[in-house]
């Protein structure tokens, strides 16, 4: 056992063997015989037409609920699936406590579509803060993984992300529809349309995002919606491989993350003076 800067007793954490064991589980199990292999009545719409869950979504979502709190006894969970038919589970974020944020499979659009990039995502939260992440890639048998203070890693080595480079020399992932943040949508347009911006990226996945940020694939992510499931766990291995953070009306950020999703577009960069870059390119008049 250890304790909190309160003096709250808290139980050790599990280590990365045993989550990655869990994860690995859940997709051979679960998420790879399902995948390809999805009949008419497993896949259902939630919100729109395009945001779909499957029977393997769920299925995976109470799999890793009981593995994980049986690994870390007494924590409790929030599953993307669970807070779709019950929003208030959200407020457990912020009581004391360890709390789990389960994305069974981060995009299942894709996987409802035998794409494989998905993922699994897992966050470890606790006291509010972001502690451990997990992103497993079924596929490939890849998982990522960060612990607050100990760096990011991919079960072999350490992960650091690409050298900052000139604006229009970046590759970057950019989440922005014209509903959400249509002045930012119309400033990415006129620097495609004026040759100023680099290459982009769009997997449908915010966990093949992360992984691309961090194996050097791709130098900085705009997102416009951070539900926790989707984001709590990249943001943390952003921060620890060495990068910054923040919404675009603030100032870059690193270390520990306490989720919370607000109307602003949110960067992930490589450092600081790429954050800044980036901001005042995408938002200057």
């Amino acid at each position: 056992m250890n304790r909190d800067a309160e003096g709250r007793r808290h139980p050790d954490l599990p280590d990365f063997e045993t989550v990655d064991r869990i994860l690995r589980e859940a997709a051979r199990t679960i998420v790879l015989p399902h995948f390809q292999n999805l009949a008419g009545d497993d896949v259902r719409t939630k919100s729109s037409p395009n945001d779909f869950v499957t029977v393997a979504d769920e299925r995976c979502e109470v799999f890793l609920r009981d593995a994980l709190t049986r690994a870390l006894p007494g924590s409790a969970t929030i599953g993307e699936e669970a807070a779709a038919d019950d929003p208030a589970v959200l407020e457990r974020l912020g009581r004391p406590g360890d709390v789990w944020i389960i994305d069974p499979i981060d995009g299942t659009y894709n996987y409802a579509h035998d794409n494989p990039r998905f993922a699994t995502i897992v966050a470890l939260v606790r006291d509010g803060v972001v502690v451990r992440g997990y992103i497993h890639l079924p596929v490939r048998g890849e998982t990522y993984a960060a612990a607050l203070g100990q760096g990011a890693h991919d079960g072999t080595g350490a992960l650091a992300l690409p050298e900052p480079a000139a604006f229009g020399a970046m590759t970057g992932a950019l989440y922005v529809g014209k509903s959400r943040a249509p002045a930012l949508f119309g400033r990415i347009k006129a620097l495609r349309d004026g040759g100023r911006l680099g290459q982009r990226r769009f997997a449908r996945c915010a966990a093949w995002e992360y992984i691309a940020m961090l194996t050097g694939r791709a130098h900085y992510a705009v997102f416009t919606r951070l539900l926790p499931w989707d984001h709590a766990a990249g943001i943390l291995m952003i921060a620890e491989a060495g990068g910054c953070y923040g919404f675009i009306d603030d100032a870059p950020q690193s270390g520990p993350w306490r989720p919370v999703d607000r109307d602003v577009p949110f960067l992930l960069a490589p450092d600081a003076a790429s954050w800044r870059l980036i901001r005042d390119t995408l938002t200057e008049e």
